[in-house]
């Protein structure tokens, strides 16, 4: 199983306990937390905007190993100081070597162990056996979680690629940054028609520090819920990775915001 650090939860924003499965929390292991107070300056944030439980996903790439103990021991040092619940994930490159590892190994780089996996693609190309990679994975018990494809010039125009990842069992993950701009017009505007399409299944902060690439949900959910509602926004910031966490099965119904878009009307009078 994997680690989990947690005191006591922090209070929620509007009843809700956020679930962030896509963070570089954990210090010195990647791009992300430089120092175990950096770690803490982070969780402390996410959990100071509603943020419940939170999973530190240290890259897996051609530039960073990645050592499931040293992700535990890391995990194990904030244990006590924050006031949120740690799970272990990897944002796992999509590279030769990683994919032969990850289906030798099914459970090494899953969230908490179970059979969810953080994929992201390169940002240079996308491999034309794409399709078969995924269904190798699949067929391993490992389900492909697609990160930010949004922010990657590769993806941001495959949405019929996307959309058919989707149906062969696949999800996908968009940064709240994207959303509210911090990525600039391209990544937001690809976010926007992701959404609209039904193919964004969570939101997570993909968080590196506390400024720009910060672990603060709140922004991005309040502005989403504002304009599709609240049933359509919450699955992908608290039920969906719930399932996640848990293992279980993600409820596909509850994530389509397809012709839910709240008329401009309905904000006025």
């Amino acid at each position: 199983m994997g680690v989990v650090a947690t005191r006591s939860l922090p209070s929620v924003v509007e009843g809700l306990g956020y679930v962030d499965i896509h963070s570089h929390i954990l210090h010195g292991l990647d791009d992300g937390a430089e120092t175990l107070e950096d770690s803490v300056k982070m969780i402390e944030l996410a959990a100071n905007h509603g943020t419940s439980d939170i999973v530190a996903t240290p890259h897996a790439n051609a530039r960073y190993r990645f050592d499931p103990a040293l992700v535990d021991q890391r995990v194990a040092e904030l244990t006590g100081r924050v006031d949120i619940r740690i799970h272990r994930g990897c944002d796992f490159h999509l590279q030769v070597d990683n994919i032969h590892d990850a289906i030798a190994h099914p459970s090494k780089y899953t969230i908490n162990n179970k059979g969810y996996l953080l994929v992201e693609f390169p940002h240079h190309a996308v491999f034309s056996t794409t399709d078969e990679i995924l269904a190798e994975l699949l067929d391993a018990g490992v389900v492909p979680i697609i990160t930010h494809p949004e922010r990657n010039a590769q993806l941001q125009d495959r949405f019929d690629d996307l959309a058919r990842w989707v149906e062969h069992g696949c999800y996908v993950q968009v940064t709240a940054g994207s959303y509210t701009g911090a990525f600039g017009r391209r990544p937001r505007s690809c976010a926007d028609e992701m959404l609209q399409r039904g193919l964004v299944h969570f939101v997570a902060s993909d968080a590196h520090d506390c400024g720009q690439r910060s672990p603060n949900l709140r922004g991005a959910y309040q502005m989403l819920a504002d304009i599709w509602g609240e049933e359509v926004i919450r699955p992908l910031f608290v039920d969906n990775p719930r399932a996640v966490l848990n293992g279980d099965a993600v409820d596909l119904e509850r994530t389509t915001a397809q012709s839910k878009r709240r008329k401009w009307f309905q904000f006025w009078g």
